[in-house]
């Protein structure tokens, strides 16, 4: 028989309504509370950043293949899209679809105002599924044999600001010298929610418009669209070539310098502050493999680097989430502690007797190590019920309700992933064990005279 549990049980189940029972409960509140805090956090804050890239992603894919310039207007330079990307992609086996595309700006004349507006012209290889999910109303445009389709899909920002809806007619001026104007029939409408990079001024019509408008030939477009693949490249491969590309980057920008002082610190705080992220490091891996095989004049950038503040805002949320679980952790073990420490104070005489009958200090510490892990285990049976309950009633009927001009997201999304729960729960519960040991190293600290008499 085990000595040390057989006393430790005894320890829990003497005096239920005991000040140590009443110890016992806030020790099992605060880890069941911390955990499930934990779990929340991590779920809603990688339904966040799934959903909003998906949204990203779903308008724009993941990489734009652009003409090479130096301006910053809104329509791109022509090019003949039909390159080996476009007319070959099972070439590369990480490309899932490639799309033309091209801009052009514009104004929508309202009754009382005048709205500036940017026309993305899409063609018939435009992927429908995944935009789907942002058509709240209407239908996609339909593209005729000959000529250019008349309908458009607009946003709801813009169809509210003009009082349209689907089924009416608006007319849109383009610039160019000489004006031109054209009437087009509003077949539907989206909502992304992401109102400053595309529902505030991006109407999507038929490509074949702006090469008649633009006199462009009908194979040249303003650029191509690539969908990626994410889940092709293992996360050791990304990981191995992303540490090779950056250890580079630390020679030639800090050791190989000979400009810049204290190397060693800086190269230690550049090896401290490597991040790896599988989805920028497949972008930037699929970047590199089809930059190889294109034109010196075609320049290909990642979502990423496009719209760089709506993900610098989701790797802020993801630095946000870790600060709580680190101090969460801090909480729950200052509690662990001060529980184990009185609970060692209550049982002194306990102790000194144990210890006057020849049982050595290893002995006396498991007893409260097996007392503190019953509660780290029913915190976290507690913890999971809490947490996992809440993110599934959440997930179920979206009561949490945002802002989705704010937030991108008009509620609180949850993304399930049982890797993360069970990371959370090996970290809390790794973490609280072995601060259990500090308390307990008290133990050998006591007199057996002293002890017996303690009162």
């Amino acid at each position: 028989m085990n000595i040390s549990y057989f006393l430790s049980k005894r320890v829990r189940t003497a005096n239920p309504g005991s000040f140590s029972a009443t110890i016992h409960k806030v020790a099992v509140a605060t880890i069941a509370i911390g955990l499930s805090a934990a779990i929340a956090s991590f779920l809603i804050m990688q339904g966040f950043q799934t959903g909003v890239k998906e949204k990203m992603y779903s308008f724009t894919h993941h990489l734009l293949i652009t003409k090479f310039t130096m301006n910053n207007a809104v329509a791109e330079q022509p090019f003949d899209y039909r390159i080996d990307l476009y007319q070959h992609p099972e070439k590369f086996p990480f490309i899932k679809h490639v799309q033309e595309y091209s801009h052009k700006a514009g104004l929508i004349k309202a009754d009382n105002e005048v709205l500036g507006i940017v026309f993305k012209g899409v063609g018939k290889s435009f992927d429908r599924n995944s935009f789907r999910e942002n058509l709240t109303e209407g239908k996609f445009i339909s593209f005729p044999d000959s000529g250019y389709s008349k309908e458009i899909v607009i946003s709801r920002i813009i169809a509210n600001k003009i009082r349209a809806k689907v089924g009416d007619y608006i007319i849109i001026h383009f610039f160019q010298n000489p004006p031109r104007y054209r009437k087009l029939k509003i077949a539907g409408i989206y909502e992304t929610n992401l109102s400053d990079y595309f529902d505030s001024k991006v109407i999507l019509g038929d490509l074949r418009l702006v090469q008649q408008l633009n006199n462009w030939k009908p194979y040249e477009a303003g650029g191509l669209e690539v969908q990626i693949n994410l889940t092709h490249y293992s996360d050791f491969q990304l990981w191995k070539t992303e540490m090779a590309n950056y250890s580079i980057a630390i020679h030639e920008r800090i050791i190989d310098n000979p400009e810049e002082k204290n190397k060693f610190i800086k190269t230690i705080s550049a090896i401290w502050n490597y991040k790896f992220d599988h989805d920028r490091a497949a972008l930037d891996e699929a970047q590199r493999q089809i930059g190889e095989s294109m034109d010196y004049d075609l320049n290909i950038e990642t979502v990423r680097d496009k719209f760089i503040q709506v993900f610098e805002w989701l790797d802020l949320v993801k630095r946000q989430v870790r600060i709580l679980l680190a101090i969460i952790l801090i909480v729950i073990c200052v509690n662990m502690i001060s529980v184990i420490l009185i609970l060692v104070m209550e049982r002194i005489p306990m102790v000194g007797l144990l210890k006057a009958m020849g049982a050595q200090n290893k002995l006396i510490r498991s007893i409260f190590i097996y007392n503190g892990m019953n509660l780290i285990v029913k915190g976290l049976l507690y913890g999971n019920t809490i947490g996992i309950g809440f993110c599934f009633l959440q997930d179920r009927f979206h009561w949490i309700k945002l802002n989705p001009h704010d937030y991108y997201m008009s509620y609180v999304p949850i993304e399930w992933s049982w890797f993360t729960i069970l990371t959370l729960n090996l970290i809390v519960f790794t973490v609280v064990s072995v601060v259990l040991f500090i308390p307990a190293r008290f133990i050998s600290r006591i007199q057996p005279v002293q002890a017996i008499k303690f009162d």
